[in-house]
């Protein structure tokens, strides 16, 4: 069965947000831990969190991806950015595990100049002063498309990171079609190269999550602007391929396009309709 889903609101709670997603025919979903622009996070209300366990449970719902605010830079220039950074993702990792065993995706961030090796550190700095043995969730480093300073742009970025962390087992990798793509690997006509590579650097164990979107911009452009499924320039048939592919087919895939809900139903229906 394809682990097929999207980004929900979770303003209304995740009872909310798991009845959102069967109702579209999603079987995962991935949500904003607060405003994606920052800000504080709503009170934890453990009545809907225990009701959505055991409705996740009744309707198959799989393992759910929390994504963190866009303005989470670990490695900013400015160090008080970095400690928002630090907090909220302490924080946020605290209220995961009202929810364990499910993952955390962050964007590793920008170095502004700083020079990628002190970014990573920086990144590393950040990992090492939040994680900790007992946490059940794992977090997820997401793959970039290299727009200016953005860190993670190619594998042995990511792999980087996970070498240096003191909890490195601790740490998986989510996969962006459109980012990835944007970045300059070509999924598109050489598939089976690309996977391959991540195997070798980071290795397909660390391979957790996807996001799975097209793009508006051609290969290599590291531009970052998604599109509708089989609309942009990765195309349906490429991403055919990639849901059915050995290495991502068991993975849970998350829709991340520009759409409503009425728009992702259409897209789950017809990436499930293509799953083999």
């Amino acid at each position: 069965m394809l682990k097929i889903g999207c980004h929900l609101s979770s303003s209304k709670g995740f009872l909310a947000m798991g009845k959102e997603a069967v109702k579209i025919g999603a079987n995962t979903f991935q949500f904003f831990t607060r405003n994606p622009r920052g800000g504080a996070a709503k009170p934890i209300d453990e009545k809907d969190i225990d009701a959505y366990i055991e409705f996740a449970k009744e309707n198959g719902i799989g393992k759910i991806v929390a994504h963190a605010p866009y303005t989470l830079n670990g490695c900013a220039a400015d160090e008080k950015i970095r400690r928002f950074a630090i907090d909220t993702m302490a924080d946020d990792l605290k209220r995961m595990e009202y929810i364990p065993g499910n993952y955390y995706n962050f964007h590793p961030g920008s170095h502004v100049k700083q020079g990628v090796d002190i970014g990573i550190n920086y990144i590393v700095d950040m990992l090492n002063e939040v994680m900790t043995e007992e946490q059940t969730t794992t977090i997820l480093l997401e793959t970039m498309a290299g727009k200016g300073s953005e860190i993670g742009r190619t594998f042995q970025e990511i792999r980087a990171i996970i070498d240096k962390a003191d909890l490195g087992y601790k740490l998986g990798v989510c996969l962006d079609t459109c980012h990835i793509f944007d970045g300059g690997y070509d999924i598109v006509n050489h598939l089976d190269d690309v996977v391959e590579e991540f195997d070798n650097v980071i290795g397909l164990e660390r391979l957790k999550a996807i996001h799975l979107n097209d793009s508006m911009n051609v290969l290599g452009s590291h531009k970052d602007r998604h599109a509708k499924i089989g609309e942009g320039n990765i195309g349906l048939e490429a991403i055919t391929e990639i849901i059915n592919h050995k290495a991502f087919r068991e993975l849970p895939f998350n829709l991340e396009t520009p759409n409503d809900l009425e728009g992702y139903a259409g897209e789950i229906a017809l990436l499930k309709s293509l799953y083999r």
